[in-house]
């Protein structure tokens, strides 16, 4: 049985952690207040484990660990907090957290983690340190499940030197979130070097990021310290990092695993130090079976992983995301307009397929257009954010021309279905048109739904509302994939 003091001024809720800890077999403090809790220890209580509130009346939690930690050497803390954000995620882990819990949440998972944290005591683990900073990336916004769990690795990955590889579609905000773990780390003093494979000339990537010695090829008048050396002491991040040619991810192995590189053209071997953090809009593991992917680098570059979820996933954070936008939009002295509830449900129900950073184009344009200090639906059709059908394609199409191509296609046989029911009734052309119109939609929508959940086949059944016989039955009528063996996510 464990001592654990619970910090918290909402009676309800120590109530129901008190119930839950003691079912456990442990011994349950409550405490109001956090000076109400500095007077038990005063008197002399101290308890193996402290659950605590951020949001406490007069000595917030935070504060509170500050006046705890003499005290309570070693005792692990796990924070709670209502309102959480990348700040307070950073304060609570840097100040020795063992972790960090969104209200709400489910009891069996405080349990979970009071457990973890008891055992990590009875084996002498300690959190990891982390240099807290109060300056902060102004684009990571947002208070969704999926932004408090995105603050939290931050916080985590912020305490570490190991690999991070952020993964999501393009535009959810990775370099953000890059630039937040080297901002937060013990190498914020050093370069951060923001590195975009694709951008770079390809038959110099390789020359690019580990230099060259004079004279390695035409051009090379003298030695140049490539961009991983630049970045030594500090992070370099590395966009797309699937991009990488295969030989070339080979001496990126050597980089994580040994510290060193050759540059193009030198037998001289260079020591660096650099902590590398990569992203992907790509599924690795998908790249990883075709082969175009090594097994030893994708382990190394994923010590730490973190997911941003798609905007359409969180648009719980719309609201807050435009009002951001709408301040920094908005030249110094001016006052912000203001959208309006029917300019936030508009922007609720668009797919985003660019995420944040097709949300920020469409609300500094709408907002150029705006008048009177509202920004209204009126604007965002003014300023041309509007959907139309075609603009809807590119989620379940390919090419810009095959898009066109399938939409009109799509419009004919909608246009012939009506000509025909109309004329006909039931007539013997209405399921010929219907098996048409299947083998037009079906296909880029199941390709849309694999490629949505990493080529699982299912979570792509879930997401679709099929059975798994049923989706694979379909994927062999189309020809998306032949085989009759076990697929990715059949397990």
């Amino acid at each position: 049985m464990s001592q654990i003091l619970v910090v918290d001024d909402e009676p309800a809720i120590c109530w129901a952690i008190q119930q839950a800890l003691g079912d456990g077999g442990h011994s349950v403090a409550i405490a109001g207040s956090g000076e109400a809790a500095c007077e038990q220890l005063a008197a002399g209580y101290r308890p193996e484990l402290v659950v605590l509130d951020v949001r406490l009346p007069g000595l917030d939690g935070l504060a509170l660990m500050d006046r705890l930690a003499p005290t309570l050497a070693g005792v692990p803390v796990v924070v709670m907090t209502a309102f959480g954000n990348l700040e307070t995620a950073v304060a609570a882990i840097g100040r020795g957290a063992f972790d960090y819990l969104v209200k709400p949440f489910d009891l069996s998972q405080l349990v979970g983690v009071v457990e973890r944290a008891l055992a990590a005591r009875a084996a002498h683990v300690t959190p990891n340190e982390l240099v807290a900073t109060d300056n902060d990336s102004a684009w990571l916004v947002g208070h969704s499940p999926a932004m408090q769990q995105v603050y939290k690795q931050i916080a985590l990955a912020s305490g570490t030197t190991a690999p991070v590889l952020i993964t999501g579609e393009s535009g959810t905000g990775k370099e953000l979130v890059a630039r937040a773990i080297h901002r937060h780390s013990a190498r914020a003093a050093q370069p951060f070097v923001p590195v975009c494979i694709p951008a770079l000339n390809p038959g110099l990537v390789e020359a690019e990021l580990f230099g060259h010695a004079r004279g390695a090829f035409t051009g090379a008048d003298s030695d140049r310290a490539g961009l991983l050396a630049q970045a030594s002491g500090g992070t370099v991040f590395l966009d797309e990092v699937a991009d990488i040619a295969p030989p070339l991810q080979v001496k990126l192995l050597r980089v994580l695993e040994q510290g060193e590189l050759y540059p193009v053209g030198s037998s001289q071997l260079r020591q660096i130090d650099v902590r590398i953090v990569s992203a992907t809009n790509r599924v690795l593991e998908h790249e990883l079976r075709e082969g175009r992917f090594r097994e030893d680098l994708f382990y190394r570059l994923g010590a730490f992983r973190i997911h941003l979820a798609p905007l359409r996933e969180r648009v719980e954070d719309i609201p807050a995301l435009v009002g951001h936008l709408l301040r920094r939009a908005t030249p110094p002295g001016q006052t912000p307009p203001r959208p309006t509830a029917r300019a936030l449900a508009a922007l609720q129900a668009r797919p985003w397929p660019g995420n944040v950073r097709d949300l920020r184009h469409a609300v500094e344009r709408a907002a150029a257009v705006s008048r009177l200090g509202v920004l209204d639906e009126e604007h965002l059709a003014m300023a041309g954010t509007g959907e139309s059908l075609t603009a809807s394609i590119p989620k379940v199409g390919g090419p810009e021309g095959d898009r066109a191509e399938l939409s009109e296609r799509l419009i004919a046989l909608v246009a012939e279905w009506a000509r025909v029911t109309e004329t006909a009734g039931e007539g013997s052309l209405a399921p010929a048109l219907h098996e048409q119109l299947l083998a037009l939609v079906e296909p880029p929508l199941l390709r849309v739904a694999l490629e949505r959940t990493g080529q699982n086949r299912a979570a792509a059944a879930a997401l679709l509302g099929l059975h798994r016989g049923t989706l694979r039955q379909k994927l062999r009528e189309h020809g998306i994939d032949p085989g009759s063996g076990r697929g990715a996510g059949d397990d």
